[in-house]
Formats: structure tokens, C-alpha cells, sequence
């Protein structure tokens, strides 16, 4: 018989320290809560600071990825520490270390990019020659495939943060997720919503995963009951899209895949880093061969695309070394 938590034995729940971060925990706290009928004290939240939290002041890729933000994480986990890890799929590498799976996740939020700007309204009401910045390499690529005239620049930090930049100057405009400003309730910051149309999003945005120890017979039964079935089609296809292309940190790749029943459609694209070029597919089917699908788009986009795209890049199965935001 499963041991469901209580306030002598509670659950320990691993997160960043950011605001997003411990409104995504207490999302799954208070789903586990409802799905169980536990009291609150039932639950710890546990804050762990990453690598990736501690430095600020350099680009993401100068200091490993955004692996950086899990690493620590999936530390406290292994050693029994806490109980599981609550985090943005977006940032997770396609593959976990031995002894952790992830097999639970919340309803996906809303999987566009927000555009942010105290001037200006949409990318296309930009002048020429303004500033945008971004530390997503996915973003800052699209942007120079559909607008080379803009200057793009490193921007990294919290919503408070970048707005704060925006107002000294140091940019004109920068994108967020729009899943992230309405889980912080920071909608009114959003100028615009992005469609996916004009860009497509980092695979698994929007979706918040549960990471286990995989011999946990204590934490298997408890996240089963809150796992969204049609979040984890949608993730499972896009993930093995990007495992496929072992896009790392430094590549910008974008995947999003939708459901209408039992019919899952999945968009890809690899870009060049500088917006040269853009390698976009599509695929049809079945959810329930979402993965293959996923693997299938990623083939024909490895062959189209040129080789030393692949070959100036590592590879996402190294710990460390997460699918580009």
C-alpha cells in the first residue's frame, strides 16, 4: 500500500528559487493536494540554488548550458534529499541520469512567446537598427531570419529585470513565455502575443515536468493521479524530435505539437544561428506515434539541412547540455 505524505513524513518538493520556479511547485503541491485530499503540511518545498541562478552576468553557453538550472536539482534528488523536482520542460536535457524518469505533467500553458516593449507594439512596428534583447539563442535566430536589420543583444534575468533594462535603455523590446507570465499573473507586461505561425516555440514550452527517482514506490502512485495525458503526448513527440536531432544548447531548434483528438500534428524547424537559413517540416498522425513521428520530422530535417550545422554543435544526451530555450 502506498504512503501517502503527512505532516510527520512530508514530501519534499525540489525547485529554483524563482519566482516562476516556486509558482510552478506550489502549482504541483496544491494539485497533489486536491487529487489526494492532503493538508498543505503535508508538503515541504525545498529551494536549491543552481549554477545557472548564481551566474548572471555571462551568456548561458560560456558556462554549460542551461543544464545549469537542473544539475543541482537532480543532485538533491539522487541523494534522497527530496522527494521529487518540479521543473520548465523547456530547460530539461532530452535525457535524465540513471535512476530519475519523468513521467508527470500539468495542463500546458499557453506555449506562445510574448512580445515585450515599453514603445512598440509588435516585431513589425520596430525601427530599423533597434535593439532586442534575448538570451535565447532560438529566439535571437528567428528574429535575425525574419528581421536582419535589428541589433540583437544578451538579456537575461527575471521579468522584474528585464523590464528594468527596458526601461534604462538597454533595449528596445525582448520576448518572454507567455506560459511563465500567466503562471506570475505579469500579463500586463505583454504588448502582443506571438503566433506560433510568426514563431514557433522552444519544444515542451509551457509544460512543467515532475521529475522521480524511478524505484520510488512512494512518489510513482501519488503523480499518476495529476499527470495530464494529452500534455505527455504532446511533450513525448516533441522530445523525440529533439533527441533525435541532438540539438544542444547552442542550437537553436523550435517544435510544437498539437492535438485535435486522436490526431497529434507536429511542426519543427532547425535555424541557422545567424537567420541565414531556416529548415522547417511537418508531420500528421496518430498521438499514440508521436514519438516516432517526432523522430521521423527530425530525419528528414538532419538531411536537409548542412552538415556543419550539426558538427559545430554538442549533443543534448550529455547531462549539462539541455535543448535550446
Amino acid at each position: 500500500m502506498t504512503q501517502w505524505p503527512t505532516p510527520e513524513s512530508t514530501l519534499k518538493i525540489g525547485t529554483r528559487g524563482s519566482p516562476l520556479a516556486l509558482a510552478q511547485a506550489y502549482e504541483t503541491r496544491d494539485r497533489l493536494m486536491l487529487a489526494h485530499g492532503l493538508p498543505e503540511d503535508a508538503f515541504e518545498v525545498v529551494v536549491i540554488k543552481t549554477t545557472g541562478d548564481r551566474i548572471l552576468d555571462r551568456p548561458l553557453k560560456e558556462i554549460g548550458g542551461k543544464g545549469l538550472f537542473t544539475r543541482e536539482i537532480e543532485d538533491a534528488l539522487l541523494d534522497g534529499d527530496i522527494d521529487i523536482a518540479v521543473h520548465s520542460m523547456k530547460d530539461m536535457p532530452v535525457l535524465q541520469p540513471d535512476g530519475l524518469v519523468i513521467d508527470c505533467y500539468l495542463p500546458r500553458q499557453d506555449v506562445r512567446d510574448a512580445f515585450v516593449s515599453p514603445d512598440f507594439a509588435t516585431i513589425a512596428d520596430l525601427p530599423q537598427g533597434a535593439v532586442v534583447g534575448s538570451s535565447s539563442l532560438r529566439r535571437r535566430a528567428q528574429l535575425a531570419h525574419c528581421r536582419p536589420d535589428l541589433v540583437l543583444v544578451e538579456f537575461r534575468g527575471n521579468v522584474q529585470t528585464r523590464m528594468q533594462k527596458l526601461a534604462d535603455g538597454v533595449a528596445q523590446a525582448t520576448f518572454l513565455a507567455m506560459a511563465g507570465l500567466t503562471r506570475l499573473g505579469r500579463l500586463d507586461v505583454v504588448r502582443s502575443e506571438i503566433s506560433t505561425d510568426e514563431m514557433l516555440p522552444a519544444v515542451a514550452q509551457g509544460a512543467i515536468g515532475i521529475e522521480r527517482r524511478r524505484d520510488d514506490a512512494r512518489t510513482g502512485p501519488l503523480l499518476a493521479a495529476i499527470n495530464d495525458a494529452d500534455t505527455t503526448l504532446r511533450i513525448n513527440a516533441e522530445r523525440a524530435f529533439l533527441a533525435r536531432l541532438d540539438g544542444s544548447c547552442q542550437t537553436p531548434i523550435a517544435g510544437l505539437a498539437e492535438l485535435r483528438g486522436d490526431i497529434l500534428t507536429l511542426r519543427g524547424e532547425i535555424i541557422m544561428p545567424d537567420g541565414s537559413a531556416v529548415f522547417a517540416g511537418r508531420r500528421e498522425g496518430l498521438a499514440s506515434d508521436g514519438a516516432d513521428m517526432g523522430r521521423d520530422l527530425a530525419d528528414e530535417l538532419r538531411a536537409r539541412a548542412p552538415a556543419e550545422f550539426f558538427d559545430l554543435f554538442g549533443t543534448s544526451g550529455e547531462r549539462g547540455s539541455p535543448p535550446l530555450k
